[in-house]
């Protein structure tokens, strides 16, 4: 996963794939500040999952918003963030019985109609329609 805006000094090595939900009910604002020549902050809102890369020893700190200010609430080491990643044959979609190993239910249900006169004529508070 590219991060576009801010990507890795190149003199860092061991990047991995991190994780980060929000649990809380509260805005967030995720910083990773130890690493030299790299910038990363990002706002996470209640519920949202942030995924991004992140050298090995990076150390992630959450403020949680509060009113006219922000709290430091949490300090998380991102090796503890790492996401594992599926290894090549669980999206081995070439293989000969032509099944789909991740999805197993059908995409499209089948939808079940009802043939025959669905209309009924409109009735107004003891009043009946004129057909």
């Amino acid at each position: 996963m590219a991060q576009i805006l801010d990507p890795l000094p190149p003199e860092q090595s061991g990047k991995i794939l991190c994780c980060y939900i929000n649990a809380t009910s509260k805005i967030q604002v995720a910083r990773i500040c130890n690493i030299p020549n790299w910038y990363f902050e990002r706002v996470v809102f209640p519920g949202q999952r942030l995924v991004f890369e992140a050298p090995r020893k990076g150390q992630m700190e959450i403020h949680t918003g509060m009113m006219a200010s922000s709290i430091l609430s949490d300090k998380i080491p991102c090796d503890h963030l790492m996401l594992n990643e599926p290894s090549a044959y669980e999206f081995d979609t070439d293989s000969s019985d032509g099944k789909d190993p991740i999805n197993t239910k059908p995409m499209v249900q089948q939808i079940n109609t009802k043939i025959g006169d669905t209309t009924k004529p409109l009735q107004v508070a003891g009043l009946a329609a004129v057909d």
